[in-house]
């Protein structure tokens, strides 16, 4: 079966079975995103999205793409406890546990015999990874999107090296786009960090295992999905140089600043997927030019970056939750 039936089929399956288990009442019956200090709506909503979408994608691709099986185990035992976490809030110690496995298991299978500081960088990007995409979930359409156009750009650039890395990058984008159809704002359902987690370890997993194929070189991946790391990152850093609890709720992102600051959750969407589609296409593009050149494309994000942030922190400043 080749990798459009396939995405087709993920897409499919994803966006039904959600409405089905919308219009019956049972997303709502598993659990409940309850607002919060951090949260941008006011209403319970469900968030069984992220393990009807991991569940869907890891079930096709388990034998559409037998290569990604270990990565797939890891992802999904993540999955289940997030779901777990979902339902009933399991402790910081617990869950963090559970992400420093899956990360170290996933460095040890995919690197022979890492050196003691390469084991360290990839076990703290990873576990940094999925805590971050966690993080961005926060949005209507906002995690989903990323996951769509993130996903998408490393299919493409997998496509000719790596077939079951382009077939699973290509099946989690759609999984990813048939959970927007009930996403986007309004929002009938939210990923929930069965979700996100496990979209955070893939992003990183997959990443680096299409640098181990020699699909592309670690900027890639990084650069497919900056608009996620920059905004968490620096983020997260200007809270710890304030002397704040970097694990404490809040609405300090770019994100929820653009929309508590009067775009709304429908034109923020729009904006951040206008930065994830030229991140990906830029990064695809630049695959093929000199490393030079490449080096000069990731100085010129940089500075983007810098002056993108320096207007939105001007433009919408922090705001208490």
């Amino acid at each position: 079966m080749n990798m459009l039936v396939l995405a087709i089929l993920c897409f499919g399956l994803v966006a039904g079975l959600l409405k089905l288990m919308l219009a019956s009442g049972t997303a709502q019956r598993i659990a409940l995103d309850m607002p919060n200090d951090r949260s941008l709506h006011a209403a319970p909503i469900a968030r069984v999205g992220g393990l009807v979408l991991m569940t869907v994608a890891a079930a096709v691709l388990w034998f559409a793409a037998p290569t990604l099986r270990v990565v797939l185990a890891a992802a999904v035992a993540l999955m289940l406890v997030s779901a777990w976490d979902d339902r009933r809030s399991l402790p910081a110690a617990v869950r963090f546990g559970a992400h420093l496995a899956a990360a170290l298991f996933i460095t040890y299978s995919l690197l022979a015999a890492p050196p003691a500081w390469l084991l360290v960088v990839a076990v703290l990007a990873l576990t940094w990874g999925m805590n971050l995409y966690n993080f961005m979930d926060g949005s209507d359409g906002l995690a989903g999107g990323m996951a769509a156009i993130g996903f998408s750009a490393m299919g493409a650039a997998a496509v000719r090296a790596s077939p079951d890395l382009a077939t699973g990058c290509f099946c989690i984008a759609a999984a990813a786009a048939g959970f927007l159809v009930h996403n986007f704002h309004p929002a009938r359902i939210f990923m929930g960090d069965a979700g996100s987690v496990p979209l955070g370890l893939l992003a990183g997993a997959l990443g680096l295992a299409g640098w181990t194929q020699d699909s592309w070189p670690l900027w890639f991946p990084v650069l497919v999905f900056s608009p996620f790391i920059v905004d968490a990152s620096v983020t997260l850093a200007s809270r710890i140089v304030r002397g704040q609890k970097p694990w404490q709720a809040h609405r300090e992102h770019v994100y929820q600043r653009m929309v508590a600051g009067g775009l709304g959750h429908r034109a923020t969407a729009l904006i951040w997927y206008l930065l994830m589609g030229c991140c990906a296409l830029t990064a695809v593009l630049a695959l093929r030019l000199e490393a030079l050149v490449q080096q000069a494309v990731l100085g010129a994000w940089a500075a983007t970056y810098f002056v993108l942030l320096g207007f939105v922190f001007k433009r919408f400043p922090r705001r208490r939750a």
